[in-house]
């Protein structure tokens, strides 16, 4: 099928804008190592006529190399460079092709097939509208067949096309066929997988790929192509669901425009139209819909547009614009599948940065309910996820977030976790839906605040966080100024590591995610003593610097005060007044801190006290005389 018209020769304007308005369908390629994806692309780009103008002067040369003018030899050579792409690594990400027939449009994403990278075919997925799950012949179905048969199921993909490849390989035994299409059946079953498409094909000899080819005339459905010219894409889909607009930003040039720019992610929008802007549930009625090509009567899905209302209402960046009879649902609460895709595991109650359409708030997996065995289907108890695990858990958010479940909108349901810390994209999730008591717990007004509760005491109330190594001195240099400060006549509270494992936290060992669980909760518990007007000390190794920053971000920025006491690891262990090093040292007591398990010292901190040139009274000494100059104590 060559890319060609007879418009080229009569009006080559005319042709070109019909170029310019074809449809586009996105599409993934994915399935086992070698079962022919590279194969395939390079056939579909070699039929279509649309290759770059490198490859072709490639394939140009090289056939005159070989005395060849094209046909097969100009595909195989396509073939090889696309495999040695793959062999030098390309396809370890996802590489994304381009081309086009008379009818459509395509961008083709190259999904590699190894476990390791399967992070990389849910990015891939991501915003296909369809996907080609290649399978060898040979072999039928394998354990990554069923694993990226799992991950479309998980993301929602409604058009799936299985190619069983390879078919010259088993003399194109229509027997072959059937019996691959059956077991797949039976498994996708189990994934809810619906709209599934089988074509026998050999991508390498061309068989129903573009043409039906004489080989198989048993089989009497479409070809690849004639399924991607004609498969119905999201876009058209997208065009009948509720209108959606998540604001991108705020819009206003001077007083008299104040528009609200983003792309309609789904539904339409008309001038008169009533919307109703989410989270604050707040009404109005669209006035004029702004392009920067002139004004529209109507906008789409996939359209940028800028948005005018009659009332002067207050958007911002993040909020979503929704149709008023079906708005956008709101919580803070979330039940969700998660993709993990960093080589350090997802521990819950670790906050992480999520983004939600153009929203940003931060988020922590408060439990792992079970993660799933792609292979089996089967649910297994988990604490955390490690790379390339899925799991389903609770998600808890720092503020409500206008959504939609993902099986309605991907774009209102979808979302990514980044770390804090180095901004990576960590995790991939779907929102399922709001968790009950998301909707039910409504904070209480109370009429006694902080600030009544801090002039009673005649002090501003602050958390001192003390961090460091076991042995540093933290509980000792805590305890003198809490004495100091008592004999002051100030209000305080001292919570201990060793302390508060007695009671509060006593259910928690040492592992990674036990140490985040613990310092979340005496986050929660220091923040409720700041409420009450009190200097809280907190005296906890506290090893890692996402769970100290969640712990800051609990409390206003100028109530944190962040004390590094530093005392370097040889120095500690001598000490080592409770035997704990020893023990570490001998294996008997696993994930200490400093010896098996990590400590990240603080970038910043507040106070950074050295024990090696300073005794512990006169640390003490040194953190009175910053409360008193940061005016928290007189």
């Amino acid at each position: 099928m060559a890319h060609s018209s007879d418009l080229i020769g009569a009006d080559i304007e005319q042709y070109l804008k019909a170029h310019e308005h074809k449809g586009l369908l996105r599409f993934i390629t994915c399935g086992s190592v070698d079962d022919g994806k590279s194969t395939l692309i390079g056939r579909l780009l070699f039929e279509s006529k649309l290759l770059f103008e490198d490859q072709l002067a490639a394939i140009e040369a090289d056939s005159k190399k070989y005395g060849t003018q094209g046909g097969e030899m100009d595909f195989a050579l396509l073939v090889d460079g696309l495999a040695a792409e793959r062999e030098q690594g390309i396809t370890i990400d996802v590489a994304y092709r381009f081309f086009s027939t008379d009818k459509r449009k395509f961008i083709v994403a190259d999904t590699p097939g190894h476990e390791q990278y399967t992070r990389n075919m849910v990015t891939g997925a991501s915003n296909a509208d369809a996907a080609i799950l290649m399978v060898d012949a040979r072999h039928g179905i394998l354990t990554q067949t069923r694993r990226h048969s799992f991950l479309m199921s998980l993301i929602g993909m409604r058009q799936v096309v299985v190619a069983i490849n390879k078919m010259d390989l088993v003399d194109y035994s229509k027997e072959r066929f059937e019996e691959i299409a059956e077991a797949y059946r039976t498994f996708a079953k189990q994934l809810g997988l619906e709209s599934i498409t089988f074509i026998p094909m050999s991508a390498l000899k061309g068989d129903n790929v573009i043409e039906h080819g004489h080989h198989m005339p048993w089989y009497h459905g479409p070809t690849l192509m004639a399924y991607l010219e004609t498969v119905e894409v999201d876009d058209e889909r997208l065009q009948r669901d509720p209108f959606r607009l998540p604001v991108q930003w705020v819009n206003r040039p001077n007083l008299d425009f104040r528009g609200f720019t983003g792309m309609v992610t789904s539904g339409t929008v008309k001038p008169g139209d009533a919307i109703r802007v989410q989270p604050s549930g707040k009404t109005s009625t669209v006035s004029r819909i702004y392009t920067f090509d002139g004004d529209l009567d109507q906008a789409v899905a996939g359209q940028s547009i800028t948005l005018l209302l009659d009332d002067e209402i207050d958007i911002s960046r993040g909020d979503v614009i929704s149709g008023v009879e079906q708005p956008a649902e709101i919580a803070d609460q979330f039940e969700t599948t998660l993709v993990w895709m960093h080589e350090q595991p997802l521990l819950p109650g670790r906050p992480y940065l999520m983004k939600l359409a153009t929203q940003t708030v931060t988020a922590t997996v408060s439990e792992i309910k079970y993660q799933v065995n792609v292979n089996t289907l089967e649910h297994a108890a988990a604490k955390q996820l490690d790379l390339n695990d899925i799991g389903v858990g609770t998600l808890s958010l720092n503020r409500p977030v206008a959504f939609d479940p993902y099986r309605e909108s991907q774009d209102t349901g979808g979302f990514i976790l980044i770390d804090r810390m180095t901004h990576n994209t960590v995790g991939a999730g779907m929102l399922h839906f709001a968790l009950r008591r998301s909707q039910n717990i409504h904070r209480q007004h109370v009429d006694i605040d902080k600030q009544a509760r801090s002039l009673s005491k005649a002090q501003q109330p602050a958390v001192l966080w003390f961090t460091g190594l076991s042995g540093a001195g933290k509980s000792t240099i805590a305890n003198l100024v809490e004495k100091k400060l008592h004999a002051a006549g100030q209000h305080t509270y001292l919570l201990d590591g060793d302390n508060v494992r007695h009671g509060l936290n006593r259910d928690l060992g040492f592992t990674d995610a036990d140490r985040v669980e613990n310092i979340r909760r005496v986050g929660e518990v220091a923040k409720l003593m700041v409420d009450a007007g009190l200097i809280v000390l907190t005296a906890f190794i506290s090893p890692f610097r996402s769970e100290r920053d969640l712990a800051r971000n609990l409390v206003e920025e100028h109530e944190f005060i962040e004390i590094f006491v530093d005392t370097p690891l040889e120095v500690a262990e001598e000490r080592d007044t409770k035997g704990l090093y020893r023990k570490a040292r001998r294996g008997e007591l696993k994930n200490f801190t400093g010896i098996d398990s990590a400590y990240e010292a603080p970038m910043a901190p507040d106070l950074h006290i050295r024990t090696i040139d300073m005794s512990s009274e006169d640390a003490a000494d040194a953190i009175i005389a910053l409360l008193r100059e940061r005016q928290i104590v007189a």
